[in-house]
């Protein structure tokens, strides 16, 4: 096991590396950086700047060298723990990202388990009913909601909402909430903000795992040790409970590696439309100004994470299932 850890400890190194280099490339592909756009801008206000004040301005950016410097001045920052300040913020980026990150993480960890807690009966059901009105409906109902993109159901929420109550949902208070201390209040208002968000980012997590799990659950159900069980008399209960059900978990551990990050940033878009106090609009927006650090920074946490989730994944999968653990020794 140690050696197996060694080995996966190397290629997380290897793999965060790479993909640093990637990032800041992709990041500083499009013409221009943050001082052509802030220049671009001033121009437009008719505050026109010199040579020396765009000099200036690259300087105190960090800009003034070429790409491969800028590279090696932010990854070593990376490694030292220092995720660099933000250009449009002026502000370092650790204190960008630390307020929103309980939102986002609150936000999609409670629609993280409601997802699994109505996925995991659901796809159970559909299974063990194959055929029946109850898996007809079932089906019909997940391939509508893999088809339908959280931003187009997020939409039509704000439609509705606009319709019948005549307001916008955004964000996870009230504007006479936001402020206040918590108590029971802000707690319910907060409770009456949430389930949209839940349900818009829920609705295709729901319908995807009711799928896989069906999917993997009828498998199952036809291999040949099934059959021996039931002929030994085994209680169908105990039979579905005891063995196929263990391998029908899988799915739920081996979506850890990129159920944690989403637990980080939640939905980019859906976060947009509705207005939600989460790390995806400020990435989106630091892609948007070309604000390297804060963007190239969220993105190398959000990939370390996936890395790490996608190591705790495999060792829950060798726990869970023997024949994964197996090839830890190959």
């Amino acid at each position: 096991m140690l050696k197996y850890l060694s080995r996966r400890a190397a290629y997380m190194a290897a793999t965060l590396l790479a993909i640093s280099l990637v990032v800041f490339v992709i990041i500083n592909l499009p013409p221009g950086d943050f001082v052509t756009a802030l220049t671009a801008k001033y121009n437009v206000m008719g505050q026109g700047l010199t040579e020396a004040d765009i000099a200036g301005l690259r300087s105190r950016y960090g800009l003034d060298g070429n790409i491969f410097e800028q590279y090696w001045h932010w990854v070593t920052q990376v490694v030292q723990g220092d995720l660099g300040t933000s250009f449009e913020y002026e502000r370092p980026v650790a204190d960008i990202i630390g307020p929103r990150l309980g939102a986002t993480i609150g936000v999609s960890l409670i629609t993280l388990l409601v997802t699994w807690g109505l996925a995991f009966p659901i796809g159970v059901y559909s299974a063990v009913k194959q055929h029946s009105i109850g898996d007809y409906a079932v089906t019909t109902v997940g391939f509508l909601g893999l088809a339908t993109p959280n931003f187009l159901i997020a939409l039509v929420f704000i439609y509705f909402s606009v319709t019948w109550f005549g307001s916008v949902p955004s964000g996870l208070c009230s504007p006479e909430w936001c402020d206040a201390s918590w108590n029971l209040g802000k707690l319910l208002d907060l409770f009456g903000h949430l389930w949209i968000p839940m349900v818009v980012i829920g609705t295709g997590g729901v319908a995807g795992l009711v799928r896989i799990i069906r999917n993997n659950l009828l498998d199952e159900l036809r291999r040949p040790y099934v059959t021996a069980a039931r002929a030994r008399g085994v209680p169908e209960k105990q039979l579905l409970r005891r063995y196929p059900l263990r391998v029908a978990l899988n799915p739920f551990v081996s979506t850890i590696g990129w159920v944690l990050p989403m637990l980080l940033v939640g939905d980019i878009v859906v976060g947009q439309i509705l207005g939600l106090p989460t790390l995806g609009p400020i990435l989106l927006g630091a892609l948007r100004s070309q604000d390297m650090y804060l963007a190239g920074s969220i993105i190398m946490i959000l990939s370390a994470v996936t890395v790490i989730g996608t190591l705790i994944s495999d060792m829950l999968l060798g726990w869970l299932d023997p024949r994964i653990r197996l090839g830890f020794n190959r």
